[in-house]
């Protein structure tokens, strides 16, 4: 991971056995505690999940980012990396789901594990002691153990008392590792959730004032020197050149194609939808299309009547949680009618998941009444009962070429979801129909990450139509 030009860069990543275990909540409490101390953090969240680095980005006013090594081949994930880390004297990384837990449930492949080995980053596990005592020691040890290098060199017992955190602290460091802290349970570390995850930045009440008391509580409660020391106990990172992804070794194509990141005249606009529904975007998509030429100026589907122009090229709706807005959004009859009537002049549309709701004729709202939308895709949308279709994906064209790498994640379902491309789960003989794909048109309910194929993505916006 290193070359001639390596430089330092401290660094840790934060797991824990299973969600729910409070690693967000203890992650942007550490976030916290580090801009206190003039620290330029730069945070990463593992595996495909766009709201906890929200949380992130909201707590350190820098963007988040994913690190995906289903997404992206090893090499270019530390390259993305290193790539991010450039201006950063500091690196967090959140783990996600259990710290061995990858593709297909069965494998560690994507897990926070192997990117923790990627990243050479000192893991700290975060331990949710609520109703445990010696058996978290056993817990811990089994993690320990389960792979020959487990990377685990700190632990941090959540919803522990002091007292109890006393008698496991020998315990624990006779394993080999320290204990870095231990958090009783409190309200500060309550924070809110629905059935995406954490509830939205945006809606978490007096977030910023919630952030600043859960980094007061955590400040006791954990060893923040000794949480730097091992942090910079990382070996350097650097000199590698960096490049924009390419394609993971499965995706067979001709090239991926370079961004031109000089020498551009034209300037290309994308109106992309950011509010309270619709705000789910992986930051590196972002960038991206940025590093490509193209000019990204937001908008609100919810509150604009308009959108920004002119000489708009395309329109970007990522997901997020329009059945919460769907009247709202029903409502602003302007803007709906602004969408159909780019669509129909040439803009082209990128929707995802929450963006895909919104093109359909009828929305369910969360409440179960059904409200109007754009009408482009000539469907109906509708709430489920459980999850439909969840997991990484891999995408394929009616010729059999794989054309993304994406994520699936929501409870919302269409009467028509599309059928121009073939959505396989890896490791499983699962597949479906999937997505509306044209020369105008790439809509569906998947979160595609452009990284793992920027070039389907880039011939896309520039084809003329």
């Amino acid at each position: 991971m290193t070359g001639e030009n390596a430089r330092p860069l401290p660094r840790i990543l934060l797991a824990a056995p299973c969600s729910g275990s409070g690693k967000t909540v203890i992650t942007c409490g550490v976030l916290e505690l580090m801009r206190r101390r003039n620290r330029s953090c730069v945070s990463f969240k593992c595996g495909p999940d766009y709201i906890d680095p929200m949380f992130h980005r909201y707590v350190l006013a820098v963007p988040g980012y994913n690190l995906d090594s289903f997404f992206l081949p090893p090499s270019e994930v530390v390259r993305l990396f290193e790539e991010k880390t450039r201006e950063a004297d500091m690196a967090v990384i959140e783990g996600a789901m259990g710290y061995y837990d990858g593709v297909a449930g069965t494998t560690s492949h994507a897990s926070a594990w192997e990117i923790a080995g990627l990243t050479a980053a000192p893991v700290i596990l975060v331990v949710d002691g609520k109703k445990s005592s010696l058996s978290l020691v056993a817990l811990v040890k089994g993690f320990l153990e389960y792979e020959k290098d487990s990377r685990v060199k700190g632990v941090i017992l959540n919803r522990t008392s002091p007292l109890m955190a006393r008698k496991l602290k020998p315990l624990l460091e006779d394993l080999g590792v320290r204990l870095l802290g231990a958090v009783p349970q409190c309200e500060e570390a309550d924070w809110e959730s629905r059935h995406l995850g954490l509830t939205l930045p945006g809606e978490q009440d007096r977030l910023r004032e919630k952030v600043k008391a859960l980094a007061d509580r955590l400040e006791p409660c954990l060893d923040v020197e000794g949480i730097l020391k091992l942090a910079e106990s990382a070996p350097p990172v650097g000199g590698s050149p960096v490049t924009v992804p390419c394609l993971p070794p499965a995706v067979h194509t001709q090239n991926t194609g370079q961004p031109r990141k000089s020498g551009i005249t034209e300037i290309r606009r994308v109106a992309v939808a950011r509010d309270e529904a619709f705000c789910f975007y992986y930051q590196e998509n972002l960038d991206l299309l940025e590093s490509l030429g193209w000019e990204l100026i937001p908008f609100s589907p919810l509150k604009d009547h308009h959108l920004p122009g002119p000489g708009l090229t395309a329109i970007l709706l990522g997901g997020g949680y329009p059945e919460l807005y769907a009247k709202e959004l029903s409502e602003n009859q302007a803007m709906l009618e602004a969408v159909r009537t780019a669509y129909g002049q040439g803009v082209k549309l990128l929707a995802e998941c929450g963006g895909f709701l919104y093109l359909h004729e009828t929305l369910e709202g969360a409440d179960g009444r059904s409200c109007p939308m754009a009408g482009i895709i000539k469907a109906a949308a509708y709430r489920t009962e459980k999850l439909s279709r969840f997991g990484y994906i891999s995408l394929y064209d009616r010729q059999g070429n794989q054309v993304a790498r994406a994520h699936e994640f929501h409870y919302w379902d269409s009467t028509l979801p599309g059928t121009d491309l073939k959505a396989v789960k890896p490791l499983s003989a699962r597949t479906w129909d999937c997505m509306y794909v044209t020369r105008q048109l790439i809509a569906g309910f998947p979160h595609l990450y452009y990284g793992s194929n920027p070039r389907w993505i880039r011939e896309f916006l520039e084809e003329k139509l």
